[in-house]
């Protein structure tokens, strides 16, 4: 069986370069080979003044040609191959994730508004794609200082005691085990904890902190030992904060490798692919490298 490439989503910015050099990383650690995607919106060939009989070879792609030039130059790059595909990113890059183990682009492209911390493109193949969905964001993000964590190299895993996530957990674990890191767990609850009182009123409920967050330490070391169990090699450190979880995941993706999230699962009332609140604020605001996992995934490899 042949090994799924990491798929590396290109437009000539800057922010799609910081993309393939992630991409170019993960390919060697997987031993798996890179294929760079350019998907061309607005094509020449599709105009009707320009009379051109189909569309160009992708040899004639000056992004990719920037790409071959930039792979090159690179020490020991994996087995390559490069795809100019046409129509609109939103919709081509998340159909790629059915024929990759893993797709890669940048926070930004060419196209949007000046400003955007997460383009349009990124979200939705974050939302869509079949294989997990790493964005990579632009340097220089100010977050708060993260909480205390052993030295060295972490990736930063989401863990929701509610509803956990196993395939995202999966993934955490084997992308850490290829980095040689730890996994540091965020298991944050909600503090306080407020109770419906009478309609339009909330009022505080009577349960001691102390005993939320004993409840959510033992359901959250419960869910990862299968985990630590199939990773024995991989140190885990388990944080276990109250309030806001995207707000805590954000300050620990300071310094971290990656921070890897779930994507909501299909409901039956809600049947589209969906990200929850968390996820998308992770997306906008981390300063690290952001995975998104859909249910079921694989981990890498």
């Amino acid at each position: 069986m042949s090994t799924l490439p990491v798929i590396a989503a290109v437009d000539g910015s800057d922010d799609s370069l910081r993309a393939l050099d992630w991409a170019l990383t993960a390919a060697r650690m997987r031993g798996a080979p890179l294929r760079a995607v350019h998907v061309r919106q607005y094509a020449p060939w599709a105009q009707p003044d320009v009379l051109i009989a189909g569309p160009p070879d992708p040899a004639d792609d000056p992004v990719l040609d920037q790409v071959r030039t930039y792979v090159s130059r690179q020490a020991a790059p994996p087995a390559t191959e490069y795809a100019a595909l046409e129509g609109a990113p939103g919709a081509v890059l998340p159909e790629l994730g059915s024929a990759a183990q893993l797709l890669v682009l940048g926070s930004r492209g060419r196209g949007g508004f000046v400003g955007l911390l997460l383009g349009s493109n990124g979200m939705a193949a974050a939302r869509d794609a079949e294989c997990p969905v790493v964005v990579v964001p632009r340097p220089g993000r100010e977050v708060p200082d993260a909480p205390p964590a052993a030295p060295g190299p972490r990736v930063v895993a989401g863990l929701h005691t509610d509803s956990p996530d196993d395939a995202a957990l999966a993934f955490a674990f084997a992308e850490a085990a290829l980095r040689d890191a730890r996994v540091q767990v965020v298991a944050a609850y909600p503090w306080p904890v407020l109770t419906w009182a009478v309609p339009g009123d909330f009022a505080p409920a009577t349960l001691e902190q102390d005993a939320v967050e004993g409840e959510t330490r033992r359901l959250a070391e419960g869910f990862l030992a299968p985990h630590r169990a199939r990773r024995t090699d991989v140190p885990v450190d388990l944080y276990v904060p109250p309030g806001d979880a995207a707000g805590h995941l954000v300050a620990a993706s300071n310094g971290a490798e990656l921070v890897v999230v779930g994507r909501h699962r299909r409901r039956l009332l809600a049947p589209a692919r969906m990200m929850g609140s968390v996820t998308q604020a992770v997306l906008l605001h981390a300063a690290s490298p952001v995975a998104v996992v859909p249910p079921g995934s694989a981990g890498p490899g």
